[in-house]
């Protein structure tokens, strides 16, 4: 194959050097394979990404090879695709790439980037963010199955709550449920609503759901990363392609779906198909935009009614007020 190729990306020629680099050996798909997964699922891809700065998980020599995390927009970035700046919890920044057209996906494709991870603001406001995420994390002992019950519970919970998610695969045995908000609350209150939902489910389910932030204590239950609505931690966007030998990808869903989705069936050779028959079945997430009320005063009466203040950040992150011991629970008795 051709040491370069041209490709057409909404009218923005994007280059690929090496397209015939084999990045899945296990099944043979190339870079090449790559970027055009992501010209045909574009649109989408574009929308969970658009305006929001964008940390790119690369594999320069493919699934097999070394993989680094650039949070840092590349020095050789296009002067077409516009950078966002956000601030670390340590008090530091960084411009990160901001993808406003499916050639910035496609470009980031040729850098061997796989996965992105986008936070949950857009460029122009990176200090309130517009989606509460949640992750539902199976510990081991459980599996999507277990995932899916937890999700169905967590459906109801928004719903009394006022709000509406909209479901994906994690790209593994997981489950993802985005709620797009008013950007009107800080990082600490958008984790503070995301807490007191994820007890909600604990209290609802305390036999499988929990929201133990130390995996000594999770038992084999669905965890409720709440920690993935702290600054600087960010969730696979959909579509996403994950580092896994058979090439999944984050597949969004239908709430309908969910129960009878297999993670495994949506992969890089698998979703351009599903695409042309489906579309973005997320397409209308952007449409709305909920409110946090009732989640911070559910927080509100956790912590009136039954003394449930903050939980654990995680350990790259500053300590912050009112947060109980960052002490592993073994540990801490001795």
């Amino acid at each position: 194959m051709a040491e370069t190729v041209e490709l057409d990306v909404g009218g923005r020629t994007v280059r690929l050097s090496n397209p015939g680099k084999v990045y899945f050996p296990e099944r043979g798909f190339t870079k090449l394979d790559l970027a055009r997964y992501y010209l045909a699922v574009g649109d989408g891809a574009l929308r969970a990404l658009r305006d929001r700065p964008t940390t790119l998980e690369r594999y320069p020599e493919g699934v097999a090879g070394e993989s680094f995390f650039q949070k840092r927009a590349p020095k050789n970035l296009p002067d077409w695709i516009p950078t966002g700046r956000i601030s670390f919890p340590s008090g530091r920044y960084a411009d990160e790439l901001c993808p406003t057209e499916t050639a910035a996906v496609v470009w980031a494709a040729n850098l061997g980037c796989l996965t992105f991870h986008p936070w949950p603001v857009r460029r122009g406001d990176t200090e309130h963010p517009d989606e509460l995420r949640i992750d539902l994390d199976p510990q081991p002992g459980t599996d999507y199955g277990d995932a899916v019950r937890a999700a169905g519970e967590l459906r109801q919970v928004l719903d009394e709550l006022g709000l509406r998610g909209w479901p994906k695969t994690s790209g593994g045995r997981g489950l993802h449920v985005f709620v797009p908000i008013v950007p009107e609350w800080t990082f600490t209150q958008v984790r503070r609503s995301a807490i007191a939902v994820a007890r909600e489910l604990e209290r609802r389910a305390p036999e499988r759901i929990t929201t133990a932030w130390w995996k000594e204590e999770r038992g084999e239950k669905i965890f409720v990363d709440y920690n993935q609505t702290a600054r600087d931690r960010t969730i696979a966007s959909a579509y996403s392609v994950r580092p896994r030998p058979h090439a999944p990808v984050s597949a969004p869903l239908r709430w309908d779906e969910v129960p009878d989705a297999r993670p495994r069936d949506f992969d890089l050779a698998s979703m351009p198909v599903r695409y042309r028959e489906v579309g973005d079945v997320h397409a209308d997430m952007d449409e709305h935009a909920y409110r946090l009320e009732a989640a911070l005063e559910l927080a509100d009466r956790d912590e009136r009614e039954h003394g449930l203040g903050d939980l654990p950040y995680p350990p790259e992150h500053p300590k912050m007020k009112g947060e109980p011991k960052r002490v592993q629970p073994s540990r801490a008795k001795h």
